[in-house]
């Protein structure tokens, strides 16, 4: 097989640090694994534990790549939050593109023995919700300031602890709480 990445090398048979089988670029050093074979591997050794004390550097593909066995465009899904690298997925065959260093990372992150749950829709969806709280607290930072964010923060928590918040909500953002006026 060709390899999807670099369209150099040609994808020759392998193990993971030696663990299960892939397929490694003898160009690009990408990885080609099969969802299958990993898992077979993880049910096989359940009390492994991976070494995330790694050297690396990572090279991300930024454009869509094709699978190397169907030729369809595979899906980029995000590792975490905090990062930004995508490693490739097709589903039609349930294999994974790891760029060069991408299983390095996955392992520094923790996240090696996970790699079949972060190509889960319930993984994406919490990347997302995290992604989306990190923007927001970014915007109300820049909007209000540190200070008056913390403030407005802790006003906040106190408020939803508060058995009558509803009123309190209203007394809060009537322009005259003492008026009947609107």
């Amino acid at each position: 097989m060709k390899c999807t990445s670099c369209n150099a090398g040609e994808l020759v048979p392998s193990f993971i640090d030696g663990l299960f089988r892939a397929h490694t670029c003898s160009n690009c050093q990408g990885n080609w694994i099969l969802i299958e074979d990993y898992v077979a591997w993880k049910e096989r050794n359940p009390e492994f534990t991976f070494d995330d004390n790694v050297n690396y550097e990572v090279e991300d593909t930024k454009k869509a790549i094709l699978c190397p066995v169907t030729g369809t465009i595979m899906r980029k899904f995000r590792l975490t939050a905090s990062n930004t690298y995508r490693i490739d997925y097709s589903a039609g065959v349930g294999g994974v593109w790891l760029d060069s260093g991408e299983w390095e990372l996955l392992k520094e992150e923790g996240l090696a023995g996970s790699l079949n749950a972060v190509l889960t829709s319930h993984w994406q969806k919490n990347i997302r919700t995290i992604s989306t709280k990190d923007n927001f607290y970014e915007i109300y930072l820049d909007k209000f300031g540190q200070e008056t964010y913390e403030k407005v923060k802790e006003l906040r928590t106190w408020l939803e602890k508060q058995p009558n918040k509803a009123d309190l909500r209203a007394y809060l953002l009537a322009e005259d709480p003492y008026s009947a006026e609107k």
